[in-house]
């Protein structure tokens, strides 16, 4: 599986350098036997953020893109649309959102929500459904969107993010992005018609493979 977001990650024409981190030697020995390069971190990091940073710590390049290496589908062109923003020096993190459209997902506290203002920047981040329709008449605006975890940063703010104490949203709603929110550091948004599939369970790994195997046939 990490073979799959690797050379994913590679394929993007704004990524340049593509890093293992992990603290499991397995997962080390599995990314020396494809020819990946891979950085033994801490154990004892208390998220991926984390994790990122102390890598990302020892390196001089401008923008660290985070992906998740339970997401063997992860879509290069999202990649190049995420890292695509810092051609602007005002911008220090970017994530992806997606339009949400079954009523089902709008109201699954497993899928986070985000509403943004006018420039495409978060507002809040939300596991409830936001925004919250009060007059039915407009059920169908503004858009919905749901939130796709990945994210890319500035080096500079990733080191300053992850040097700062849980706040009490992300305690609540259990979402770490809104650290940055409460902090004022400004998440940009880019919309995107990748859909995030992350592999948390046996159910999750068979239902990947066999869209991967139908893809192979197409």
């Amino acid at each position: 599986m990490i073979e799959h977001v690797y050379r994913r990650a590679q394929e993007s024409p704004l990524v340049t350098r593509v890093i293992v981190a992990t603290d499991h030697a397995d997962i080390a020995d599995a990314v020396g036997r494809f020819g990946g390069e891979v950085r033994m971190t801490r154990a004892d990091h208390a998220t991926g953020t984390d994790r990122l940073a102390e890598v990302a710590a020892t390196l001089t390049c401008d923008v660290v893109v985070n992906v998740q290496g339970d997401e063997p589908l992860i879509d290069p062109r999202a990649l190049t649309d995420l890292v695509a923003p810092f051609s602007d020096p005002a911008i220090v993190m970017t994530t992806l959102c997606r339009r949400l459209e079954s009523a089902d997902d709008f109201t699954n506290p497993n899928i986070v929500k985000v509403v943004t203002d006018r420039a495409g920047f978060a507002l809040y981040f939300s596991r409830a459904p936001i925004p919250c329709t009060r007059d039915a008449q407009n059920a169908g605006w503004p858009p919905r969107y749901r939130h796709v975890g990945v994210y890319a940063y500035r080096r500079t703010a990733l080191l300053v993010l992850a040097g700062l104490e849980p706040t009490p949203l992300e305690r609540t709603e259990m979402l770490e992005q809104l650290r940055a929110l409460e902090h004022g550091i400004r998440i940009k948004t880019v919309e995107t018609s990748y859909d995030s599939i992350g592999v948390d369970t046996p159910a999750d790994l068979e239902h990947v493979r066999r869209l991967m195997a139908a893809s192979a046939t197409h």
